[in-house]
């Protein structure tokens, strides 16, 4: 049987770990390790049980000698910073979840593999020098076992952007595009005023402020999507939410489109070949009503428009937390299928 290993047990690695036992893939998934330097055997319990924005894990979580015990499973938990120094190989870990945000530059990476010992890393995040970037229900075909050994799975703006496009290029052919994510706030940002070097906006208080961002979800779906090369832009706003944003995508559409015509285009998608991936919705919901959709997209029907016969705004709902961690784990099981 494969194992897994997650480094970074911050949200996104809780997230995965959560996520695999909800869609009940946890065995499955084999993971027998995890790895943080700036988390004790403690704080990682109460971490995982007790969640703010999730709400209590409905499982079981409890501390045994050097591991955490989740419903019954023994996770080794290490604390070691450099993954070079991680003892995949005497766990026999086939695979890394890579979701530190510390080692998104391949060539990083890498050391998981060489000399730790594993044999795979998924990297939570757009990366450097990835074998490929791969988002499930888009281009999962293009995945290689025998050359991709460290794939990156982009952002979770990008499997939501990823997964409309895919739809509207198919259904309607795409000229040109403009996303705006309207994203929740993160870590990486400020709770108070505070300076930031690379990002004056961005050291801002993040839950009292509607905060401009860069995003490079455009540039991720066209190597998802190669035929949009070129033909997509998008800017980000940090909203001051905890979890759960929207994307904003106005497209310039090749055929003719109707707001009926794109609905339908999209609600066949999400029972058909999106099932599982992209939801639909046609109730006035609002952000928190998706906090633990596992959904990397869920199109509001509501709120789609067009203006003339070729240009088309549609709005998809994510949860950036649980939605990209349901994929992470889905992929390490794809990967888990091909070794």
């Amino acid at each position: 049987m494969s194992k897994v290993g997650i480094n970074g047990f911050g949200r996104i690695g809780r997230n995965t770990l959560r996520a695999a036992i909800e869609k009940k893939i946890f065995d499955k998934l084999g993971i027998v390790a995890i790895n943080d330097p700036g988390m004790n055997l403690e704080m990682a319990a109460i971490l995982l049980e007790y969640d703010t924005v999730m709400g209590r894990f409905k499982g079981e979580v409890k501390v045994e000698n050097d591991s955490l015990i989740v419903n019954g499973k023994k996770l080794r938990l290490f604390a070691e910073k450099n993954p070079a120094d991680i003892p995949w190989k005497d766990l026999g870990v086939d695979i890394i979840i890579e979701s530190s945000g510390f080692f998104t530059d391949a060539n990083k990476a890498k050391a998981h593999i060489d000399p730790a010992g594993a044999k795979k890393v998924i990297i939570s995040a757009p990366a450097k020098n990835e074998d490929v970037t791969i988002n499930l229900g888009v281009n999962e075909n293009m995945y290689d076992s025998s050359r991709h050994n460290i794939v990156s799975m982009a952002s979770c703006t990008t499997n939501c952007l990823a997964t409309v496009a895919k739809v509207l290029l198919k259904e309607f052919g795409i000229v040109k595009g403009m996303m705006t994510t309207d994203h929740a706030y993160t870590s990486s940002q400020k709770l108070l005023d505070a300076p930031d070097h690379k990002h004056i906006r961005r050291g801002r208080a993040a839950a009292q402020n509607i905060v401009p961002a860069s995003t490079g979800a455009s540039e991720a779906t066209e190597l998802v999507l190669p035929e949009l090369r070129g033909k997509l832009d998008a800017i980000a706003l940090r909203v001051p939410v905890a979890d759960a944003s929207i994307i904003d995508f106005v497209v310039l559409t090749e055929k003719s489109v109707t707001v009926d015509s794109v609905n339908q285009a999209f609600k066949r998608a999400s029972e058909g070949e999106l099932r599982g991936i992209m939801g639909y919705s046609e109730k006035p919901l609002v952000s928190s009503d998706f906090i633990g959709s596992h959904y990397s997209s869920i199109v509001d029907s509501e709120l789609t428009r067009t203006l003339g016969d070729n240009m088309v705004k549609v709005l998809a709902w994510y949860d950036n937390e649980m939605g990209y961690s349901t994929r992470l784990a889905e992929f390490a099981v794809f990967m888990i299928e091909r070794l």
